[in-house]
């Protein structure tokens, strides 16, 4: 059985590249045998990337989050355009529109998530997707914008509802699910996950950060607490934890054209 991180920000976890190798062969030991590594400025991408390119099965996005709007860097684009062209980058990301901590303004952030919509397009990659507080920015731009190799909405925080517009707006869509799913609150991701088909969910650890209830404990997460998400969601949809392993994995690969 393995597993497929679609989110985890490996250089936030630690700054040190001997832990983060650590704390891939700790995912390895717990199943989880590939991970995409994000991260929210290219700045950051440039460090992770040059000590992560050579593991196999660490596969990146690269993009520029919400928080950096009003510090994308400079030539930002075409920095984003050379780096979508080194092996194992497989998406735009992450991106999108972040309300509740206001970073700059609505305007400008719209602008920095149109433009990376409009490069995934341009590239053939997914978009993954941040999402906070503005669920119908989000919905009204992906009418018109979204790409065509499918967007992820990463740590899935709106509900049922919504996720049932997405679909039935015709959207090329994936709702990805972090810790906060074993949460017993999240009484909204909960509904979500049963009722969207099963080919459109991913699990994702969204490391450090959504640590897992059973391991509330810990100051971080980390990717090898994946499977703990997994079996949550198995005891949802009542269905064998190999089946949905076979399951997740194979909607993993798809979303970023890779082999299975």
């Amino acid at each position: 059985m393995q597993f497929f991180d679609t989110h985890a920000h490996i250089g936030l976890i630690y700054d040190d590249p001997i832990e983060q190798l650590r704390v891939i062969t700790q995912a390895r030991l717990a199943g989880v045998t590939r991970i995409v590594s994000i991260n929210n400025s290219l700045i950051d991408f440039k460090k992770v990337y040059q000590t992560l390119k050579a593991i196999p099965g660490i596969y990146h996005a690269v993009g520029v989050a919400p928080s950096e709007v009003t510090t994308p860097g400079k030539d930002w684009i075409s920095t984003i355009e050379e780096s979508l062209s080194l092996p194992n980058v497989v998406a735009v990301g992450e991106t999108g529109l972040d309300y509740f901590k206001q970073f700059g303004d609505k305007r400008t952030q719209m602008e920095l998530f149109i433009t990376q919509l409009e490069l995934a397009e341009k590239h053939q990659l997914p978009v993954i997707i941040h999402n906070r507080d503005a669920g119908k920015d989000i919905f009204d731009v992906l009418k018109h914008r979204i790409p065509s190799k499918g967007a992820i909405l990463h740590c899935y925080s709106e509900d049922a509802p919504f996720a049932k517009k997405c679909l039935e707006a015709g959207f090329n869509v994936y709702f990805s699910f972090a810790g906060n799913l074993t949460y017993r609150n999240a009484r909204n991701l909960h509904e979500t996950v049963l009722n969207i088909p099963h080919d459109r969910i991913l699990i994702e650890t969204e490391s450090p950060f959504m640590i897992p209830a059973e391991f509330r404990e810990k100051k971080r997460t980390m990717p090898a607490y994946l499977p703990s998400t997994a079996k949550f969601l198995t005891e949802m949809l009542e269905v064998p934890l190999e089946d949905l392993s076979k399951q997740l994995w194979t909607n993993s690969c798809k979303v970023f054209n890779l082999p299975e």
